[in-house]
């Protein structure tokens, strides 16, 4: 199993990123996905979740800022994030989940600042 995310970077407040998480070795469209994300000195957090049947739900903190999609097709989960805040700054991570069966993916570093 392979999740390989991408579209980090820094961006400043009010400004959007969209993360990508494409997976491997899996069958991906009966996996649960979510992104959580890991601050400095943070538990990490889950941020966002999509179910295999597309359900979604959100933290609070993201609620009306962030997406969560996926792409069956493409074997890839989506984040969008939108009018980013210096306090979303954390590594985003993404992870597939399927009854015991949880896999990992790297992380990718979202940094908000002017």
């Amino acid at each position: 199993v392979q999740l390989v995310e991408s579209g980090g970077g820094l961006v400043q407040p009010g400004g959007s990123l969209r993360l990508s998480c494409a997976a491997s070795g899996i069958i991906f469209n009966i996996y649960n996905m979510n992104w959580y994300r890991q601050s400095p000195g943070k538990q990490r957090a889950l941020v966002a979740t999509i179910t295999s049947g597309g359900t979604t739900t959100y933290a609070n903190s993201v609620k009306g800022r962030f997406t969560i999609s996926r792409d069956n097709a493409k074997n890839t989960a989506y984040l969008q994030m939108n009018n980013l805040k210096p306090e979303d700054t954390a590594i985003y991570y993404c992870n597939a989940n399927f009854g015991i069966n949880s896999s990992w993916g790297q992380g990718t570093q979202v940094t908000v600042s002017s």
